[in-house]
């Protein structure tokens, strides 16, 4: 378990690189891109430096065919498609030191650099291997671009990598009748000759990395021995579509880079091109270079393998001493009505829908409560409305509107000075410094659900104490050492909200009379209450309550909006 102490650490925050094929749902944001901000503004919060980094995954096949179909340029529709994330991220509230992208001049360059060390390195070799090629569209045809019938169960509509309706893996020579997904006619079989990491030459090494890593999660832990134990196989580097980074091996001309083999790269250039903009060329090399750093990747649990083998194997065979994952904070499922998003069965909600129908805070503070931490988690409206009404609304914010709304009219909007302390004002202002050191524990593990769990326990005790004291009721005195310890729960919160719900955090540190930014503070003053005297100005309900035809009115825009993206395409 990790501690907060007093010695600084240096971090490397990496979310999963969305694919720009389309605009990603909730479960995609929870699992990476939302986690990874939350554990990058607390460890500002606690001093430490941090560098977060991600990205749009713009190459590959499914682009590439998306892009015949509509009859433009791949490199056209990934960009468009790229901005219109980007943008996205930016109404999320996610703070990345950069998003950038695999089309990046930097990505590129990294890319064939790297692997012109890994092949010199005697890590790569070629082979010739059969593959189906559809003579209409003029393009190999990697798995998901092959379908026909499931050889186990008789499913039509079955990929050439697995079939939906049995769930078998498959290769796309066992389809019984294939045909070419993008235009319906009949696939061959032809030889090409493609490049391939010999991945099994590391497998000591890895195996070392992560049995000595008492950092990885036991999940991945015990799923990266098990890939070791059944065997390490070469993995394809590349592929004969043209839309990607052009592959540097000798030979290898018209082939590119496969695309699960260049995005995991993303971080490292993301983070040379983040410190090339900032002027400082050379620092990225303390971030990737230096064992001190620790990089924290998160991902779905489907990602796993990627960063724990594939990922530190190609940093290893580069010879470069590249520092590897110090761990991976991989998530569950976080399935919707009990079902996996799906856009084309409609099942689910995607990010830009649910940010036309309530606040950006309400999503991310409903999903982290949600958080498939341990095992999968289901999303449903009854539960948006139950944790933002019982959790958001009535605990956090009751408690701080009762206390603020009594300040402004008992004491005029000035921070009282206290009294001498009763036992029960003791015990609040000793339960907020327990619960920052519980609550920082559970962030530096990355268990952000459980901490959110705790600061709504100390928000609850703050609501029985303001029941319990009564200030509304005690002389001037008494009342006043209540309140202004009631007011030093509402900072406390408001620092630990931040993490979770920063634009929500930021109102409530204004509230309480502060005018800066409360990102420049520091967790540590969690322990410090409010100046006496301190000026706060009239109070608003940061929170509502919904209704359930607040809900009503959400679900029919969200199928509004569907239908006129349907109606556009």
């Amino acid at each position: 378990m990790q501690k907060v102490n007093s010695s600084k650490h240096r971090w490397l925050i990496c979310a999963a690189w969305p694919y720009v094929y389309g605009v990603p749902h909730l479960g995609n944001l929870i699992g990476s891109i939302l986690s990874a901000d939350v554990a990058a503004r607390f460890l500002r919060l606690i001093g430490d430096e941090v560098v977060f980094v991600s990205g749009s995954d713009m190459h590959g096949t499914p682009i590439e065919v998306e892009a015949i179909k509509r009859g433009e340029n791949p490199k056209d529709l990934a960009e468009r498609n790229h901005k219109i994330i980007k943008e996205l991220f930016e109404k999320w509230n996610i703070s990345f030191d950069n998003y950038s992208k695999t089309e990046s001049p930097v990505h590129v360059k990294f890319v064939q650099d790297f692997y012109k060390k890994v092949y010199e390195n005697g890590y790569v070799f070629s082979d010739k291997v059969q593959m189906y090629y559809c003579p209409k569209d003029k393009i190999f045809l990697p798995d998901r671009y092959i379908v026909g019938t499931c050889p186990y169960c008789g499913y039509d509509k079955a990929y050439g990598d697995q079939c939906e309706n049995c769930g078998r893996l498959l290769e796309p020579t066992l389809l019984i009748n294939p045909r070419c997904a993008i235009c319906g006619s009949t696939p061959e079989l032809r030889t090409t000759e493609h490049w391939f990491f010999d991945l099994p030459r590391l497998s000591q090494e890895l195996e070392k990395y992560i049995e000595e890593n008492d950092n990885l999660p036991p999940n991945a832990r015990n799923m990266s021995l098990q890939i070791l134990r059944d065997g390490l196989k070469p993995r394809a580097l590349t592929r004969d579509n043209k839309w990607g980074i052009p592959a540097p091996f000798p030979g290898a001309e018209g082939k590119t880079i496969y695309v699960w083999m260049e995005a995991v790269l993303g971080y490292i250039s993301a983070t040379i091109e983040y410190f090339e903009n900032k002027g400082e060329p050379e620092k990225w090399k303390e971030f990737w270079l230096d064992k001190d750093t620790r990089s924290v990747y998160f991902i779905g649990k489907d990602n796993i393998p990627f960063h724990t083998i594939i990922f530190p194997a190609l940093l290893l065979a580069s010879k470069q001493g590249y520092v590897l994952p110090w761990t991976v904070s991989s998530t569950e499922y976080l399935l919707f009505k009990g079902l996996k998003f799906s856009k084309s069965k409609r099942i689910g909600i995607w990010i830009d829908e649910a940010l036309e129908v309530f606040p950006v805070d309400y999503w991310r503070f409903v999903l982290l409560s949600l958080r498939p931490e341990l095992r999968d988690m289901n999303f449903s409206w009854e539960d948006f409305i139950r944790i933002i009404n019982n959790d958001l609304n009535d605990n956090i914010g009751n408690f701080i509107h009762r206390v603020l709304v009594i300040t402004y009219k008992k004491f005029s909007g000035k921070v009282p000075e206290p009294g001498e302390y009763t036992e029960e004002d003791k015990s609040l202002e000793n339960m907020i410094v327990q619960y920052s050191g519980e609550i920082a524990e559970s962030m530096m593990n990355f268990r952000m659900r459980e901490a959110l769990g705790k600061i709504l326990q100390l928000s609850s005790s703050g609501n029985s104490y303001l029941n319990s004291r009564k200030p509304w009721e005690l002389e001037s005195k008494e009342a006043a050492t209540a309140i202004y310890v009631a007011l030093h729960l509402i900072k406390a919160l408001a620092i630990m909200l931040y993490p979770y719900i920063p634009s929500s955090s930021q109102k409530i540190w204004n509230q309480l009379g502060y005018s800066d930014d409360i990102s420049a503070h520091r967790w540590e003053e969690i322990k410090e209450p409010v100046p006496v005297g301190q000026t706060i100005p009239e109070p608003k309900p940061i929170f509502r309550k919904l209704t359930d035809e607040d809900i009503k009115k959400a679900t029919e825009k969200i199928e509004e909006l569907r239908s006129q993206k349907q109606s556009s395409q």
